[in-house]
């Protein structure tokens, strides 16, 4: 009989998951992370400023080009024409698209916010980006002479080409885990992850070493009843600290136990830090977004109390895979979206906190640019927005593609061709946090075939949206 080795960190992953079963609440399921592991392999000095990256995930395929849109002209024209019945007027007296910088692009008329935060600064927009594993013209797409990302215009597939930065393979670690496994060490903390997550075990924060700390909305991440269980019952607790501080010769039991009592610390941890974080003056709507992004802006604030100089945080919102109702779908969920991020944006400069957060909202792909009756169908190019204090805002980067039907990007029957591969973007915001320009091509395998890798540096990034200053 053959048998199948069980690899420690498989082992890892798997009790913890295994937690629930126990009566942790999920968000103990991923607390543990193996920092102890990785300070060994640490290289870089602890850093003396404070970032974050905040990754909001738009799950199912926004439409992108009802995002951000031609609003004048024969690029008007030619994007009424493409989208036909589910194109947005570009009257934004009628209820149409918002204006934004000259007034030649338009947003999604429920970006209101998002529309200030553009004209002021604060917000930037990266046109017809899509995962890439080289350049292509439409001719060498057509002919298949280019490789293009496994599994193109499938959900999971390209759902994982954003969270992993490798769209030549299947894999389930993330950009955002590796970072953790190169520089997470450099955080004073090491029971805590720095990637944490407010919607589950993710791949994009899943490292080689590192997982994610997950947390809810309300920041509860102690097991359910965790004050009946523990406060009242004193021989239960007593009980189940003698378990878990038993002395195990067998390396899974006592990983299994050390899982247990490294989650039920942190869970302390973190909640004592977070109860000591005054109130905001800035409110957040009920939506449970916005209550997440709520709860971000708590953990920032309590970064010293927690010891942490980088810190990653996933959010995922899902039901954008409009194929029908799209208007009216698309326009509802923006609402949430421009509702959580001028919060957000709000609560940071409250804090003094803003120049130190880069949020980007992105989306597995974009839709094709043909209507299908009511919707629109998977594609690939999309436009997504990034905000923060270092964004050099009130710029639309890369470039943005005709519209028009048969133009030199369209195929697929309305899918577009990218211009700006998602490796451009990411490496940038790694190279802002603080990862070594040497380690650029580790996280992202394919960026040398869109940019002298040996050029790369703050003084040169790959895009220009960031502001290295």
């Amino acid at each position: 009989m053959k048998r199948n080795k069980l690899k420690r960190r498989d082992f890892i992953k798997n009790a913890a998951i295994a937690c629930m079963g126990f009566g942790l609440s999920h968000p103990l399921s991923s607390m543990t992370n193996l920092n102890k592991i990785t300070s060994l392999l640490a290289k870089n000095p602890p850093f003396q400023d404070y970032k974050v990256m905040v990754y909001f995930f738009l799950q199912g395929g926004n439409d992108g080009f009802n995002t951000l849109m031609p609003k004048t002209g024969t690029a008007y024209a030619d994007y009424a024409n493409s989208r036909s019945n589910v194109a947005l007027s570009n009257d934004e007296n009628a209820g149409g698209m918002l204006p934004i910088g000259s007034g030649d692009y338009g947003i999604h008329p429920s970006l209101t916010d998002l529309q200030t935060q553009y004209d002021n600064g604060e917000l930037a927009f990266i046109s017809n980006i899509g995962a890439m594993i080289e350049p292509m013209t439409k001719e060498e797409y057509n002919a298949g002479t280019k490789q293009i990302p496994l599994g193109l215009y499938s959900h999971s597939d390209q759902f994982k080409h954003w969270q992993t930065g490798k769209p030549h393979i299947r894999t389930n670690i993330g950009w955002g885990g590796e970072i953790a496994d190169l520089i997470g060490s450099n955080n004073s903390n090491t029971t805590i992850s720095m990637n944490i997550s407010l919607s589950g075990s993710n791949i994009f924060q899943y490292g080689n070493d590192s997982i994610e700390f997950s947390i809810n909305q309300d920041g509860a991440v102690k097991p359910s009843g965790w004050d009946y269980t523990w406060g009242h019952h004193p021989q239960r607790r007593a009980a189940t600290d003698s378990i878990l501080h038993a002395v195990y010769t067998d390396m899974y039991r006592k990983t299994y136990a050390d899982i247990f009592k490294d989650s039920i610390a942190a869970a302390e941890e973190f909640e004592d830090a977070i109860d000591q974080v005054p109130e905001f003056s800035t409110q957040f709507s009920d939506f449970y977004i916005s209550q997440q992004f709520k709860m971000i802006a708590k953990t920032i604030a309590a970064r010293d109390t927690l010891g942490f100089q980088r810190q990653i945080f996933f959010v995922q919102y899902g039901g954008w895979d409009h194929h029908n109702n799209l208007l009216d779908g698309q326009a509802d969920k923006m609402i949430n979206v421009n509702n959580a991020i001028e919060e957000f944006n709000q609560v940071l400069k409250e804090i003094g906190m803003f120049d130190n957060v880069a949020t980007y909202v992105i989306s597995e792909f974009g839709r094709r640019l043909t209507s299908n009756g009511n919707g629109t169908d998977h594609a690939w190019g999309s436009n997504v927005m990034i905000m923060g204090g270092k964004v050099n805002g009130a710029n639309i980067y890369g470039t943005y593609p005709s519209l028009a039907i048969n133009s030199e990007r369209y195929v697929h029957n309305g899918a577009l061709i990218p211009t700006t591969a998602t490796d451009s973007m990411f490496s940038e915001l790694a190279l802002w946090f603080g990862v070594d320009q040497s380690d650029l091509t580790t996280l992202f395998p394919n960026l040398g075939n869109f940019h002298n890798v040996n050029e790369i540096s703050p003084s040169n990034p790959p895009i220009g949206f960031m502001d290295f200053s």
